[in-house]
């Protein structure tokens, strides 16, 4: 007993070297979360990887040595929780949402918007949570068949971004992206109607030494920046 207790002490005194794995989405709030943890552990070097939550899922079942990851649905930590490759099961951080997005001036409803739209960027629905809840949204408001077409489909919800802002006329994409000092001076965008499956964003811990910015992740401080950054959290 006393030597677990050692170990376990080890866990949260040492300093440690860890690898965030997380969807791009997290692109703005995750740096700010990690500074502020950092504050706690300032002798941990935390490593942040951003990509589609599928791709990563994906890594990480071909061995990839990540700590954390933080994905865009609870679809993928549990396939991982399902094969055994994670430390906890899956739990939810928070829950994202989508929005419309233009460079141009955005005038009428959001229906009428996407209507008239040449071309509209979303994240891949195969492998990018927010490009299935995009997909969800337009199927569920019956725009998805007369606008299919026009869609432009990119690897992650932050390239879907990139994309609305130099070359398609808009993109659903996440509220979490338009809180970076990059897009803060663009104010046109619309919150969509939340009638698509709620995207809760669930974490994982996949190996001892991140377990604690995986605690953090659940801590009043860091559910701050979460809502700061447009995402709905659990208080």
């Amino acid at each position: 007993m006393k030597k677990f207790i050692i170990f376990f002490l080890s866990i949260f005194l040492s300093a440690n070297e860890i690898y965030v794995a997380s969807a791009a989405g997290n692109a703005y709030a995750l740096p700010e979360i990690i500074k502020s943890y950092n504050k706690h552990y300032p002798k941990d070097k935390i490593n942040l990887i951003l990509a589609s939550s599928g791709k990563l899922t994906a890594q990480i079942m071909h061995g990839a040595n990540y700590d954390v990851f933080l994905a865009a649905n609870m679809k993928y930590p549990f396939a991982l929780y399902k094969k055994g490759l994670t430390l906890t099961k899956p739990k939810i951080y928070a829950k994202g949402v989508i929005v419309l997005f233009s460079r141009n001036l955005l005038k009428g409803g959001y229906k009428d918007i996407i209507l008239n739209s040449a071309s509209i960027a979303i994240a891949n629905p195969k492998t990018a949570p927010y490009g299935k809840a995009s997909v969800e949204f337009l199927k569920n408001t019956g725009l998805y068949k007369k606008i299919k077409n026009k869609l432009v489909y990119a690897e992650t919800v932050s390239a879907a971004l990139n994309y609305a802002i130099h070359s398609t006329d808009a993109g659903i994409v996440a509220k979490a992206l338009l809180f970076s000092p990059k897009t803060k001076m663009y104010k046109n965008w619309i919150e969509l109607p939340h009638n698509y499956n709620s995207i809760n964003q669930g974490a994982v811990l996949l190996n001892k030494k991140g377990l604690r910015f995986y605690n953090f992740l659940f801590s009043k401080e860091a559910k701050k920046i979460f809502k700061k950054y447009g995402y709905n959290v659990n208080e």
